[in-house]
Parts: structure tokens; sequence; C-alpha cells
């Protein structure tokens, strides 16, 4: 049996921008994905996958070597499936010549939007020997921070450059840590969409200049007044440039600290600098999902 695995992700700085040659401040997650792989004689690809329930929310069964569906529980997704190994196939001629078992295992909530396809690809990429980048390119599209974070073991820099995008280990731990919160917004957003809708929008280079400049303030910061300014400022600019309210003016404005959107706007996570009482503060608004940054984040 082969086993490959594969971290989740979160954008801290740079989300949209990034698509235009933006650097982002991208981190991995502690929970990720795992796949395995046992061969076997039948000429066919048995998938499944697993939630963190351990129960099976997805399985396909495909032909070898043509890798034709021959059943699903999702058409949609067993599509997308075939895409992906496809496009790992393009690459290395030899793989999945012949049949065996899959199983994948999410260790965190499919909704959240950390990357269960971005670990999906990283995963795959690993067991087909390719460039995960190139798998990505043909397939789901995208900046590549989220596959670049799947494989990554620190906090890194990430500036696109198609199927070789510039990395960066970098570490960010600021001595405010305890403060700082990941919050469900009890949606999840597709973000496949979101870079879809801002493909035509046109970025002036001093909006990715300034974006840069306040990616590499983030990472030097100190001092948690000056990162709240930060990420207000952040969320100014982004907000002008995709024509959105900004999420704490829009749904937590008596809140004393800072909140910043991750990723696509309008779900998943954001980021909420505070204190202690930060926590309670958003359950009494709904969102009981409120996660330490020290234990979402791999450290």
């Amino acid at each position: 049996m082969d086993s490959f695995y594969s971290h989740g992700k979160l954008l801290l700085t740079g989300e949209y921008v990034v698509l235009k040659g933006a650097q982002a401040l991208a981190m991995p997650c502690s929970k990720g994905q795992r796949l395995t792989f046992t061969p076997l004689t039948e000429s066919k690809l048995n998938w499944e996958s697993y939630d963190t329930k351990k129960a099976v929310w997805f399985s396909a069964q495909f032909d070898l070597p043509q890798l034709s569906i021959l059943k699903s529980s999702n058409s949609d997704i067993a599509e997308r499936l075939k895409k992906v190994l496809l496009a790992a196939r393009e690459e290395n001629h030899s793989f999945l010549k012949h049949g065996g078992k899959v199983e994948t295992h999410l260790e965190f909530n499919q909704n959240w939007g950390l990357g269960s396809s971005s670990t999906l690809i990283a995963s795959i990429a690993q067991w087909a020997k390719v460039n995960p980048f190139m798998i990505l390119e043909r397939s789901f599209g995208g900046s590549g921070y989220d596959v670049a974070c799947a494989q990554a073991s620190t906090p890194i820099l990430f500036t696109p450059n198609g199927t070789s995008p510039h990395i960066k280990s970098v570490t960010f731990w600021p001595p405010f840590i305890e403060n700082l919160f990941f919050v469900y917004l009890n949606q999840k957003k597709d973000s496949s969409e979101a870079v879809r809708d801002f493909s035509s929008i046109k970025v002036d280079e001093n909006i990715i200049n300034k974006i840069n400049e306040i990616t590499n303030h983030f990472i030097q910061c100190t001092s948690q007044d000056h990162f709240n300014e930060l990420l207000a400022l952040h969320e100014t600019i982004i907000g002008r440039l995709i024509g959105h309210t900004p999420i704490q003016e829009r749904l937590f404005s008596d809140y004393e600290g800072s909140i910043k959107s991750l990723g696509a706007w309008g779900g998943d996570f954001v980021l909420a600098s505070g204190n202690s009482f930060t926590p309670n503060y958003f359950s009494n608004y709904g969102y009981s999902t409120v996660i330490p940054f020290k234990e979402m984040c791999l450290h």
C-alpha cells in the first residue's frame, strides 16, 4: 500500500490579487488529507473518500486504462476527479496502468474551505510523481498557493509563476499569537467561482505593490495594534477593488479588535485579532467554530 499526505491551507494576505502576481502569505494547516493506494489485479480503480467521521462521502469506480466512469455517487465530482487523474497521466504515461483501490481520509470538515481539492491534487501528484502545479493548471486552475501549502512545513510567501511559482519559507509567529483566532462563517465559498469572477478585473500595479508591502510588514509585526491596522488597511484595499464591504463593517461593527477575510470573501474562515474574550463574542453572534491560531496552523 502506498500512502501520501498533504496539509490544508489558509491564505492570510493577498487574496484575489495573488491571481494578478501579488506576493501572498499562506499557512499550511495542522490538519490535512491522506490518500492511500492498494494495487489490485482487476483493471479497475475503486475510489472511496471518507470524511472526519469516517463515513464515505464520495465513491466511484473507473475502468482502466481509459479511466471511464463506471459508477459514482456524484457524477460531477467523478468528472472532476477523472480530469485530475488524466492530467497526472499526461505528465506520467505509466501512471494508473493497473487497477487498485484508493481511499482518501479528510482530517478537517470538508465545508471549511481548507483545501479538500488542493490536498487531493498534491497527493495525486506525489503518487504519480509529477508536478502538482501542472495538474492544477490542467484541472481546477487558480494561483496555486493552496497546492504549495499542501507540501509546506512552514508559512510561505507565494508568488505565482505558472507551473513554477516562487515559494519562500518564512516565520510567522508574532508575540500576540494567543490573541489570533480563525472564525468559521457557517457557509462555504466556491473559490473557483470567485477566481472566474475576478479574472476580468484590472489591478493597478500600485495596488499589488501596496499589498506586497502589507504582507512584508505582516510577517515582521511585533505590535498587535500595528497588526490590527494592517488587517484593516488590507481589507479596505481589497474591498474597494472587488466592490464589497469588509466583513467587520458589515457584520461585526462593534468588535473591538480587527477582522480580516481570508481567501474568497463571503464564506469559510476569517482571521480575528482580539483577546481571550474573542471566542465568546463570536459565539454570541452564532459563530461557534472559533479555532485558535496555534491549533489551526502547522508549527
